[in-house]
């Protein structure tokens, strides 16, 4: 999705109207910021909020997503694309997402083995502590692996 392209078609579409930007962003419940952000494509409006530009300028939300006005095969083309694009962009948050778990799961290994390293075991309660360390480790690294898991069920299931 190329953000410029569809920050000047909202753009273009709002001057149609006659509307300033604050006044579209009180039609919608932003801030007239939040508006010259979209327009000038630093930010892609939230699906909610592009529903409601769809609704007020009468266009679909492809044609938003395509930055320009289509029909017929033209729109059936910017359709497919605007979804294939969706997609990876899933992928990659998905992506995104699994590393900086792993991370966190690498980082959590490598504090639980410091600590056992570095605790004394000359007494019960250094037992119990190291216990309860490895315990710790355990639930927040399963933890870990099941909030993947189930973020990449979740995903294979859209």
């Amino acid at each position: 999705m190329d953000m410029k392209k569809i920050g000047a078609f909202l753009k273009e579409l709002r001057n149609e109207k006659g509307m300033t930007q604050e006044q579209l962003g009180e039609r919608i419940g932003v801030s007239n910021k939040t508006i010259s952000r979209w327009e000038t494509g630093n930010y892609m409006p939230p699906v909610d909020c592009l529903s409601i530009l769809s609704d007020i300028y009468n266009i679909s939300i492809n044609e938003i997503l395509a930055g320009e006005r289509a029909s017929g095969e033209v729109f059936a083309k910017i359709a497919e694309q605007n979804i294939t694009d969706a997609l990876k962009e899933l992928e990659k948050d998905y992506q995104n997402y699994e590393k900086k778990m792993m991370c966190v799961l690498a980082v959590t290994t490598l504090l639980t083995i410091t600590i056992l390293i570095l605790l004394p075991m000359e007494t019960i309660k250094d037992v119990i502590v190291m216990i309860l360390v490895v315990a710790v480790a355990f639930i927040a690294n399963t933890l870990n692996i099941v909030a993947v898991a189930a973020k990449k069920e979740m995903l294979d299931n859209k």
